[in-house]
């Protein structure tokens, strides 16, 4: 990875701050994408101190042109793009008869159109360096999850267009992986959306319990080396339940409705 350049959406906190953090370990030029700019600023203060050239970009991937924009301040600043990481995203929770419609256009204009804008307008770049689009999904994108009828939709979608993407550039050595880390611990269910478009605040899984985000990082980094087609993380909630979701759907059915209804303040 040693002077790549790396696109991170959502890089202010959670996965995409980990990943900016592991890519920089690893000697990679970084170009940091949020809507947060001061987090990000204080991150590529903190990362140049150490000797990593890495700029921040403020983006709304909902915004078109801040996506193609965030393409463009890459391109000047590195001439190049070798990998692209769309992390950015936000959650939701609500039982699909309670939740405003415009909650789950939100979640598919930052989860899907997000990954399309930024895809599209570092393509030319990621297809001339032969380098790697990277989707970071969820089990969501696999299997539907009861309360997060947006989150799981946006998903599907995201792993349908990489999945096209992917297939329509095989010849081009291009690389795409669709990585689902499984319930990890950052700050994605605290600014999850409820019914109304607020957020949610607290969370209501034991983030203490869960994979973290640094663990998440360090093996998108190796699938990226691998040029890995997809990344499944953790067993039970994610290797086992996409092979469920192939044999025995109904089982998987009643096995996810019971899961998630144990919550506390469960929507279902």
């Amino acid at each position: 990875m040693k002077n790549r350049v790396v696109i991170i959406t959502g890089a202010s906190s959670g996965i995409g701050l980990a990943l900016a953090k592991a890519f920089a370990k690893e000697g990679a030029n970084l170009s940091l994408a949020a809507r947060s700019i001061d987090k990000l600023n204080k991150l590529v203060t903190e990362l140049g101190e150490g000797g990593v050239e890495a700029i921040a970009v403020k983006t709304d991937v909902s915004n078109e042109e801040e996506c193609e924009n965030l393409i463009e301040q890459t391109k000047k600043r590195f001439g190049k793009i070798d990998i692209l990481i769309n992390n950015a995203g936000i959650s939701m929770r609500a039982a699909f008869k309670d939740v405003d419609l415009n909650v789950l256009r939100k979640l598919m204009d930052v989860n899907f159109w997000g990954t399309v804008y930024c895809t599209k307008y570092a393509l030319p770049s990621l297809l001339e360096s032969k380098g790697s689009i990277v989707g970071i999904s969820s089990i969501a994108g696999f299997i539907g999850l009861p309360g997060r009828t947006g989150y799981s939709a946006s998903k599907f979608a995201m792993h349908g267009f990489l999945e096209t993407v992917r297939v329509e550039n095989l010849k081009k050595g291009l690389h795409v992986l669709i990585a689902a880390p499984g319930f990890t611990a950052s700050n994605v269910r605290k600014s999850a959306l409820t019914a109304d478009g607020s957020h949610q605040g607290e969370t209501p899984r034991k983030e203490d319990k869960m994979m973290s985000s640094e663990e998440v990082a360090k093996h998108v980094v190796k699938a990226i080396k691998r040029r890995k087609r997809t990344l499944i993380l953790t067993f039970v909630e994610g290797k086992l339940t996409v092979f469920l979701s192939k044999i025995v759907p109904g089982l998987l059915d009643k096995l996810s409705y019971n899961h998630m209804a144990k919550e506390p303040d469960s929507p279902i």
